[in-house]
């Protein structure tokens, strides 16, 4: 895996647009590779672990600190 984490920045975008954009860049990222989501929308609180759980992702860090979302998820299968 590399030590590199390609950053996307979601933030003042509503649902379903930063789970658009965090599916688009995984697609760039090798397998274990991550992506730190960065979000403003509060919905990313059930629709990333959902979005993970279906693609084969795994959600490593999801953590909110006042009304920015700060996730970190690693590419799967």
């Amino acid at each position: 895996m590399s030590d590199s984490i390609l950053e996307i920045d979601a933030r003042d975008l509503l649902c379903p647009m930063p789970i658009f954009k965090i599916d688009q860049a995984i697609m760039g990222v090798p397998l274990q590779g991550r992506v730190k989501l960065v979000a403003t929308d509060p919905g990313i609180e059930r629709d990333l672990p959902a979005w993970c759980a279906i693609n084969g992702h795994v959600l490593i860090d999801l953590a909110r600190k006042g009304r920015i979302w700060t996730a970190i998820v690693e590419k799967g299968s």
